[in-house]
């Protein structure tokens, strides 16, 4: 038995032995061709980068690590900078592309780069490539001759490794937390400069072989570009606002942008904010779960920095907007101001062919001058598309016309659809709205007449509203029918050093009996169509507008017409005449009466 265990571990001892004498061989192996390989690979390495690039870049690095056996090896130190004067150069020569780059980044790793299959086929395969925390720099420059580029190289990058190699393909390329700087250089001003932090960007299935190039399917060489961005926050550039965003998910290949959990968000209270700047400014307040684009084109975004999207879905959400009339106005001609002209005005271009809105809760509020009262008007579960969003002229050439289809709950009682039609093309602003709130009762409008109308509907049942307005800069002209029943209003005053309101009689009694027409038609079935023409007030913004247009043909509707105001503004006169004399001749009588004692 000690025999056998004495051969066995004679054995063990030799086996041992030749597994170490194979190690240190193939450590000695491994030594001998890194060696060999660090002058070949840096090299190489910089002549293929200037080749590919026409010489517009170069790669240099401070250290280089190859291990044969794993196939993994890195470079220390990387940065890959653009060589001026070369990019001058091609500018003259009308061929130099819209974006320049700049990279820095401590190591670059190659994970499995098959170099037995890089020494027999001569094809270098890697696996991964990857960017730790990289810091990217791109400059865009727009040049009309690259207008009409496809994302497909002019010549094949093949021509430039063919004598090297005969397929590079890289399945994946990870930016892993880069930081990227953005430097629009397209206005005579200073540049524009953007910074995103802690992004991740995936290259999938990078090649280049004899087909590669004149592969429709890549884009760039590449199978897929896909970008994510994980808890996105910053300031806005005038202190007001917080933007933030949960994630954010990019792919090339599908065209398909995924935002979740966005929101606008006031650094300031309700009440304070617009108190920095000394004047009432409307307050933002937005809130969606859920933002989609699809149809995204890359391609052109890259080249042309112009946002293409075939669908936009904003989904589950609040927009709130808030107005403080406790501070001070700022009068400001908006004159050129409505949607679809700051759309023609902003420097991106873009071109959203259907926008979607899915269930999106709409609110406006003002405190009242004296800030006691806090009046809202609801839009709830917003429904509906806003088709042909573009601010591109060859575009608006074709249809100049974006249409708006939207239905809504008013205030948790009512349904209204409402389409509008903006003009894009036209120089005066000229668009139209049309459209059809029914069944609501009047009591719910309460939340904003009370507090910044001091009227109190009674009661009142809207059975139709239907209005078809054409407006521009200058003037709004139409039509609005008005069907109701059972209208009855109290007119309301605020107690002095008190936050609360009470009827006065008097006026409710006279509006109600000498102005208000009850119900529309009437008992002996007439109807009243009013048609409104209203003069704009420059300084009004374009919901201001179309409130105020809307408001004078429900105005006239129901009996305010400019006869029946001047009636009843005539009537309150003579009851204040009548009043002040029965004072006066009770005045009187006191007098005499102390004079008889």
């Amino acid at each position: 038995m000690t025999v056998n265990v004495g051969k066995k571990y004679i054995i063990l001892k030799w086996f041992a032995a030749a597994l170490l004498f194979v190690a240190l061989i193939l450590t000695g192996i491994t030594w001998y061709f890194s060696v060999k390989l660090k002058p070949i690979v840096t090299a190489e390495l910089k002549e293929l980068v200037l080749k590919t690039t026409e010489n517009l870049y170069q790669v240099d690095f401070s250290a280089v690590n190859v291990n044969v056996l794993t196939g993994i090896s890195s470079l220390s130190d990387v940065t890959i900078t653009p060589d001026t004067a070369v990019y001058r150069q091609l500018i003259a020569l009308k061929h130099a592309p819209n974006n320049l780059y700049k990279i820095k980044l401590k190591k670059l790793a190659v994970r499995n780069f098959h170099p037995f299959r890089l020494w027999r086929d001569k094809k270098l395969n890697i696996d991964l490539l990857l960017f730790d925390n990289p810091s990217i720099e791109m400059t865009n420059r727009q040049f009309d001759y690259n207008d009409e580029k496809l994302p497909h190289p002019i010549k094949s990058p093949y021509d430039y490794i063919e004598k090297y190699l005969k397929e590079l393909r890289i399945k994946t390329v990870d930016f892993k937390n880069a930081s990227f700087k953005y430097i629009d250089n397209n206005t005579p001003d200073q540049p524009k400069i953007d910074y995103v932090d802690s992004l991740n960007i995936t290259l999938k299935d990078w090649l280049i072989d004899r087909h590669s190039a004149n592969d429709k399917s890549r884009l760039y060489l590449l199978k897929d570009v896909i970008i994510n961005l994980n808890a996105y926050s910053y300031a806005t550039s005038d202190s007001l606002y917080f933007v933030k965003f949960n994630r954010l998910d990019f792919a090339a290949s599908s065209g398909k942008l995924d935002v979740k959990n966005f929101s606008l968000e006031p650094r300031e209270s309700e009440h304070q904010f617009g108190s920095t700047l000394g004047y009432a400014k409307d307050r933002y307040n937005i809130q969606i779960s859920s933002i989609g684009f699809t149809g995204i084109n890359l391609p052109l975004y890259i080249l042309k920095q112009e946002l293409f999207a075939r669908e936009m879905t904003l989904a589950d959400g609040t927009l709130a907007v808030l107005n403080n009339n406790t501070l001070p106005k700022k009068v400001v001609n908006k004159i050129g101001s409505y949607p679809h002209q700051l759309l023609q005005k902003a420097n991106a271009k873009l071109t959203i062919a259907k926008l979607n809105l899915d269930n999106i809760d709409i609110s406006y509020s003002e405190f009242g001058q004296e800030g006691k009262g806090k009046g809202v008007i609801m839009f709830e579960e917003t429904r509906g598309t806003i088709t042909n969003v573009t601010n591109l002229e060859k575009v608006i050439a074709k249809d100049s016309l974006a249409v708006a289809a939207l239905t809504s709950r008013v205030m948790g009682s009512g349904k209204l659809d409402v389409n509008f039609k903006f003009n894009l093309a036209a120089k005066d602003g000229a668009f139209s709205y049309a459209g059809v709130l029914e069944d609501m009762e009047g009591r719910a409008f309460n939340r904003i007449t009370k507090p910044l109308g001091l009227v109190k509907v009674n009661s009142g049942h809207i059975d139709k509203l239907a209005f078809d307005v054409k407006a521009n800069d200058e003037v709004a002209k139409g039509t609005v029918s008005f069907a109701y029943k059972d209208l009855s209003l109290a007119v309301l005053k605020r107690v002095k050093g008190e936050d609360r309101l009470v009827k006065q009689g008097l006026i409710s009694f006279l509006a109600n009996a000498l102005v208000i027409n009850s119900s529309n038609p009437s008992v002996d079935g007439k109807f009243v169509t009013a048609t409104v023409d209203y003069k704009r007030v420059p300084t009004a913004s374009f919901f201001n507008f179309i409130w105020k247009t809307l408001f004078q043909g429900v105005k006239y509707s129901v009996g305010f017409t400019p006869a029946k105001e001047k009636k009843i503004k005539e009537q309150i006169a003579k009851f204040g005449k009548i009043k002040a004399d029965r004072q006066a001749r009770q005045k009187r009588r006191a007098e005499r009466l102390k004079m008889r004692k």
